[in-house]
């Protein structure tokens, strides 16, 4: 496994005007989605990655909505999954009946997106779907159901728009490439 100092920020894969431009696009898609509610919709960010994007998207969503939040760790301060997920804090409020749209920030080997849609379908929502500003099916272990994807990505860890590397670069406003060495 490869530690946080063994490594540099590379090139930008993703730059930040892209970013807002699918986000844009993804809450036209999302609106189209939810045509009619009976209350509104519940986005459950994943924390800490997704925050930058669940932030942009509830902003561009015209559908009324509700921010809940969940948190999970598997990848520590590694540049790959521990293949162990845990649920660190689980929503405060009832799903029961409601429409919920997970927001993830990548979907690697699948298995904490799994995971979390399984523990979510067990607080009995109206719908449960998906979306994800990253997707990189290289390293796949858990085939997912993505509803509204952002961007494929290349087999690289990525850091910016909320992802991070041991709790760092976060910040950065487009998606960079790290370099491992």
């Amino acid at each position: 496994m490869t530690q946080a100092g063994q490594l540099s920020i590379g090139g930008v894969l993703i730059d930040a005007a892209a970013i807002q431009r699918r986000v844009d696009e993804l809450a036209v898609e999302i609106d189209a989605a939810y045509p009619v509610l009976e209350q509104p919709l519940v986005l459950i960010c994943v924390l800490k990655g997704s925050i930058l994007f669940t932030a942009d998207l509830a902003r561009a969503l015209s559908v009324p909505i509700e921010l809940e939040f969940v948190a999970c760790r598997s990848y520590g301060d590694a540049t790959s999954s521990s293949g162990t997920v845990e649920l660190v804090k689980d929503v405060s409020m009832s799903l029961k009946d409601r429409d919920v749209l997970m927001v993830e920030d990548i979907i690697d080997t699948g298995l904490t997106t799994s995971f979390l849609r399984k523990h979510l379908a067990t607080h009995h929502p109206r719908s449960l779907r998906l979306v994800s500003l990253l997707d990189k099916r290289s390293h796949r272990m858990r085939e997912v159901q993505i509803d509204f994807r952002g961007f494929d990505i290349p087999d690289h860890f990525v850091v910016g728009y909320g992802l991070d590397l041991a709790q760092r670069h976060r910040n950065l406003r487009a998606v960079h490439i790290v370099d491992v060495s």
